[in-house]
């Protein structure tokens, strides 16, 4: 296995990767329960290892600076897919000794990484998102709410801003709780 720079000189024996989904749930007064999918959210790549030998401390503690470094790295792992990563946790398990150490860690996919909020503009591609058959807003435009639909999904998809589309529907309290056929007004 490999983050960065560093490679480890044996993979970690155990290795986990938590797959998430973000659901909101709204309360229905009188009684019952909305639930929201919002999509799936970042994977965090858990694990546990050993260093044993007359290293053992020294690799620990080159595993740490690598930590106390800044920013994402790639995450390689021999059977799981390669990916983008930010090294958030990293845990000694108990007193070290001069040849033998455990410790346990997790990483956080970075979705940036794959195009996750990221937008680069095209030369020559139609304004208003990445649906071509959208217009660049315009007064009057009228979007119907289908399942499964926020309010930041149809902003994109409409290329205008968010607190521009919650300015112009004053009718919507809560931005984050919207409902099928709910009607929309596009700035």
């Amino acid at each position: 296995m490999r983050f960065k720079d560093y490679t480890w000189p044996h993979n970690p024996e155990i290795y986990a990767v938590e797959y998430r989904r973000q659901i909101a749930a709204h309360k229905i007064p009188l009684g019952g329960w909305y639930l929201q999918d919002l999509g799936r959210t970042y994977r965090i790549f858990r694990g546990e290892g050993t260093f044993a030998g007359e290293r053992a401390y020294e690799e620990f503690q080159t595993l740490a600076e690598v930590f106390d470094q800044t920013g994402p790295g790639l995450l390689v792992h021999p059977v799981w897919r390669t990916v983008s990563a930010y090294f958030v946790t990293l845990e000694l398990m108990e007193e070290p000794l001069p040849d033998y150490v455990r410790y346990r860690f997790s990483f956080w996919e970075d979705s940036t990484a794959s195009g996750g909020l990221v937008e680069v503009p095209v030369e020559g591609e139609p304004e208003g998102g990445t649906d071509p058959e959208i217009p660049a807003g315009g007064w009057g435009a009228v979007h119907t709410v289908r399942k499964g639909e926020t309010l930041w999904g149809i902003a994109w998809r409409y290329g205008v801003a968010l607190t521009a589309l919650i300015a112009a529907n004053p009718q919507i309290k809560n931005p984050n709780l919207i409902y099928p056929g709910d009607q929309v007004r596009i700035p």
